[in-house]
């Protein structure tokens, strides 16, 4: 255990400036409150807090810091309250102590939305103040070492997955790159010992064998450095299990085909150097095609930098080299925690902020429905490769492998992903779902009166955008949803001779057990409420007599679902696939007699008057809706599905998409479904504008030679 004298010697090494009097006060305090606590490995309980100061000042923070890792406990495990910190401590401290504490209070809950929470309430706290995700890191780091003290399997497993699914990935994000490998060692030996074991024993036996090889290398390395009269340090890197197991598993190769068992790390003065002496290894030794990558000019998002490459070096061994400057290292050792400035910001939190990292996942943190759900999109947005792009003015986008052009939309900036309309790759027009490579250059179309598609969820990588097409469905189906159920309420009222009012509504809000009248319209436009309860409950006098009460005609959609019908609750205003859903059994369009279907949670299905799917709807008449058209719109496309026969030979099928072309119609989805020496037999959606559209293409390709018969497809 870390002695009082040497922890406040291990900060003023590399903070002379410290405040020595409340480190002091802190280690007294923080021993004194947890008094005879103990651990479970037996060890005092102070002994914890300790530890967790001690890698702290190995990363040279702040004393704040270190004074906040010495009381992270005291608030939730001792009898100390927030006044006493405050009282003792002052302000800043009592914020950062507050802070772990409150995530501590969760952290080790079984369920899944618990654990969602307190990650949520994680990014909150270190958009504050980073330190407190430093403090955590440190704290977790601790508790993994000791985790084999605990002895129930099933927590130690669930410590271990939510440290390489949540903690891990945080410390590489923020660059703390020796934090996150003994993370994922520590956490890989709970959740796979067996394979942790394997790697390990054929490491040491590679190792072991060729430790005279590792400092061939290195010599070669320095002869071949000094043709360009650089010196560097040069140091012998082994991979850890983990990584081992990962690439093995990401590129399905054995253990011997692994290309950077063996890496060593060079170290210069300069970044002219970095190029230089990579020249120079180039020069001399074969390289392992794509295995170079420049982060130099193009650092990670947690401002990583080093030139990384493969080669066929001294000996004929596969290796890697990385050459990167000694600032540079720092950062790539020790992260945000390389940049901490001790005099010249006081405020601190303004280091985390400049991570737009931490800012994206503030965003997917608004816009999430919930906990679980922000837990996904974030696990997104940290776990993937990443590729780099530019925009037309050459400002670098870092995005996950696999991210599309509107993925790079919502990087740029959340408005320009809302209204994305296209996308140039390399002045090349592209489809919105195309993969983005390394190093092109997206330039993207926008307009105003876009809004972002339910379909780019399909296709969307990054967790940002995500979150965003996510939000945006939620919020426009609630608002379909309510602007159905408020037409089905006003044709209820109307059926009944009484006058549609909202003041009405708010009367019953409570016996619905919804807060807004716009939950409740949204509750019957969605189905599950219905109408006719509601209106009973509003205006109890439109009860029907018992001895009615029973009685609902089953024909009264059917005989009453006319054009123009001012029973009729109109489709204006309802986006297909929100509130509203065109079955597909028939394929309504405009111009046909239609019926809806009232399903629970979907809303409404449109039904042609003669389809006959109605016929399974017999026995549950309340569920049918008199519907109609919105005959002012000229803009919306609808699909119609037409079953052709057509003649098997050359040009057949041009002729085919020529007609219906001329006819202004537009091919959306081709199937063929039978097929014979003379004919083939296939299914075509067609976007048109309504049935006389359709009836009018009908005619055309019945007109058109090469064409047996064409006629509506139904079921």
């Amino acid at each position: 255990m870390i002695r009082q004298y040497e922890l406040v010697e291990r900060v003023k090494n590399y903070d002379p400036s410290m405040d020595e009097d409340a480190l002091n006060r802190a280690y007294v305090y923080a021993m004194k409150m947890h008094g005879s606590q103990k651990r479970a490995s037996g060890d005092p309980y102070f002994s914890h807090p300790l530890e967790v100061a001690g890698i702290l000042t190995d990363m040279r923070l702040d004393t704040s810091t270190i004074i906040t890792a010495l009381l992270h406990d005291t608030i939730e495990d001792t009898d100390a309250t927030p006044e006493d910190i405050k009282r003792l401590f002052g302000e800043d401290i009592l914020r950062l102590v507050d802070g772990v504490t409150k995530l501590t209070r969760i952290e080790l809950q079984s369920d899944r939305t618990k654990q969602a929470e307190n990650f949520r309430k994680l990014v909150l706290a270190m958009s504050e103040d980073i330190r407190v995700l430093l403090v955590k890191l440190a704290d977790r780091v601790h508790n993994m070492r000791t985790l084999h003290f605990i002895e129930s399997e099933d927590k130690r497993r669930r410590i271990a997955a939510e440290t390489m699914d949540i903690y891990a990935p945080l410390a590489e994000r923020i660059g703390i790159q020796a934090m996150r490998d003994e993370l994922e060692d520590l956490a890989f030996a709970e959740l796979n010992p067996d394979a942790r074991t394997s790697i390990m024993t054929r490491l040491d036996y590679l190792y072991d064998e060729g430790s005279d090889t590792v400092d061939r290398v290195m010599d070669e390395l320095r002869e071949t450095a000094a043709t360009v009269e650089i010196v560097p340090e040069i140091s012998g890197r082994r991979k850890s299990p983990y990584s081992v197991w990962l690439k093995m598993q990401r590129k399905d190769v054995g253990f011997e085909q692994l290309s950077d068992i063996m890496a060593f790390r060079l170290v210069v003065a300069n970044t002219g150097e970095c190029y230089q002496l990579l020249g120079a290894l180039h020069g001399k030794y074969p390289v392992i095609p794509g295995r170079f990558k420049d982060y130099i000019s193009t650092p990670k998002p947690n401002g990583y930098q080093s030139l990384h490459t493969g080669i066929i070096g001294p000996m004929k061994k596969r290796i890697e080299i990385q050459i990167r400057t000694r600032e540079m290292h720092e950062v790539a050792e020790l992260g945000v925690a390389a940049h901490w400035v001790y005099k010249e910001d006081p405020a601190y939190s303004r280091e985390g902020k400049k991570y737009r990292w931490i800012r994206e996942l503030l965003e997917i943190l608004e816009h999430a429905s919930g906990p679980e759900e922000f837990l996904e999109h974030t696990k997104l947005e940290m776990y993937q490769d990443q590729v780099f792009c530019f925009t037309p003015k050459g400002d670098l986008i870092s995005l996950p492998r696999g991210a599309t052009p509107v993925d790079f939309a919502y990087a740029v900036h959340s408005e320009v992903g809302d209204r994305c309309v296209g996308a140039r790759i390399n002045d090349r027009l592209m489809p919105l779902t195309t993969p983005l490579k390394n190093g092109d250059q997206v330039a993207v179309s926008t307009s105003k009166n876009s809004t972002p598609s339910p379909t780019w969820e399909q296709f969307v990588v990054t967790g940002k955008a995500k979150a965003r097409i996510r939000r945006f469905v939620r919020l426009q189906r609630r608002q379909q949803f309510a602007d159905l159920g408020r037409a089905i309420m006003q044709k209820a009222f109307r059926q009944e001779a009484q006058k549609y009012s909202e003041k009405t509504l708010e009367g019953v809000l409570g016996k619905f057990h919804v807060e807004t009248v716009e939950d409740l319209l949204a509750g019957v436009g969605e189905g599950v409420l219905s109408d006719r309860e509601v209106l009973h409950v509003a205006v109890p006098e439109t009860l029907p007599a018992p001895d009615k009460q029973n009685v609902v005609p089953i024909t009264r959609a059917r005989t009453k679902a006319r054009k123009g019908s001012p029973d009729a609750v109109p489709l204006k205003g309802l986006i297909p696939g929100m509130a509203v859903h065109y079955a597909r059994c028939c394929h309504p369009l405009p111009g046909e007699r239609i019926v809806g279907i009232v399903t629970t949670g979907k809303g409404v299905t449109i039904h042609t008057i003669d389809c006959d799917t109605l016929e399974n709807f017999h026995s549950t008449p309340e569920r049918w809706l008199d519907v109609s058209w919105d005959l002012d719109s000229e803009t919306d496309m609808h699909v119609g599905r037409l079953d052709i026969v057509l003649a098997n030979e050359p040009g057949s099928l041009g002729s085919l998409s020529t007609v219906i072309g001329r006819s202004r119609g537009n091919i959306i989805n081709l199937k063929l479904v039978n097929r014979s020496t003379d004919f083939f037999e296939l299914y075509i959606d067609v976007e048109v504008a309504d049935v006389r559209h359709l009836t009018e293409i009908i005619a055309a390709l019945r007109a058109t030679p090469v064409i047996n018969s064409v006629d509506r497809a139904r079921g």
